[in-house]
């Protein structure tokens, strides 16, 4: 690497030592201590259309067929895992390292929000000390006998999500959607980016798919036809699932009790993420 080297390996012609290692040398390894065993992204190529939600979710629908879950939040400027669970306590630590929270129903997670003073403080940080944050939830936290963890991630395709998949040993990553016309475009973003960092896909799932009326049970698509499924056939994707605008949901997010939320939706991505090759991080 030369003295004036700007770290951006896309407009520099030089061979140098960094452009040549391989996207393993990157991995972080987790704190001494973990026991991790499948590690899944939850990304998008835009904000707004759930994410946060489809981890929750995930994790709640792992919890309940028995395995041990947790929640990585990597949203570092916006995180809504502490709120959905209902936790306001803050995550402690000791000379071995900083411990994760657990909800009511033993869901592990840590998040930036579990460290503030106060939870609705802005963290106005920069890109840099941001990802570094990312890699410490992975490299100094116990994670202590995890199943599954998931990693709830900020929007596009910048710092946080690059450090992610660079540092942090995925399994797999599960494409958040919505019905809108620029679904295309938000999939391609997700797709390709895992294509150049080597992430298998593990499938996509629509968020907002539909409002199911109260008094006829008809589905209403507010925001238009659903091109999930051409999109999925196009990129050689899974449908992992549709999951509906649902105002209960919404309330019991809002209340902290994200635990009582159905998940019937997202059976078919629960099982794709328990098909997943067992690997012993």
């Amino acid at each position: 690497m030369s003295e004036g080297c700007s770290h951006d390996c896309g407009n520099c012609s030089e061979n140098c030592a960094e452009r040549q290692r391989k996207p393993e040398d990157f991995l972080e390894k987790p704190h001494a201590m973990s026991s991790i065993k499948k590690v899944i992204g939850v990304v998008s190529g835009k904000g707004g259309v759930g994410k946060s939600l489809v981890t929750s979710l995930m994790a709640v629908a792992m919890n309940r067929r028995g395995a041990h879950t947790a929640i990585l939040d990597a949203d570092i400027t916006g995180p809504s895992i502490p709120k959905a669970f209902g936790i306001h306590q803050k995550a402690m630590g000791n000379e071995l390292g900083l411990l994760p929270v657990k909800t009511k129903t033993g869901v592990d997670i840590m998040s930036v929000n579990l460290l503030l003073d106060d939870e609705c403080a802005p963290v106005v940080w920069r890109g840099p000390i941001i990802a570094n944050t990312v890699k410490q939830f992975w490299t100094d936290v116990i994670w202590n006998d995890v199943d599954y963890m998931f990693v709830d991630m900020p929007p596009g395709t910048g710092d946080v999500p690059l450090t992610v998949f660079q540092s942090i040993p995925l399994d797999g990553i599960i494409v958040v959607t919505s019905p809108q016309e620029l679904v295309s475009m938000i999939v391609a973003k997700a797709v390709n980016m895992a294509q150049m960092m080597d992430v298998p896909i593990i499938g996509i799932v629509e968020n907002m798919s539909y409002v199911k009326c109260p008094d006829c049970g008809r589905e209403l698509r507010v925001f238009g036809e659903s091109h999930v499924e051409e999109i999925a056939a196009k990129y050689g994707l899974t449908l992992l699932g549709r999951l509906p605008l649902d105002p209960e949901v919404a309330k019991n997010c809002d209340a902290g009790l994200v635990e009582l939320c159905h998940t019937e939706g997202l059976e078919k991505a629960a099982d794709a993420v328990e098909a997943l090759e067992a690997k012993q991080k």
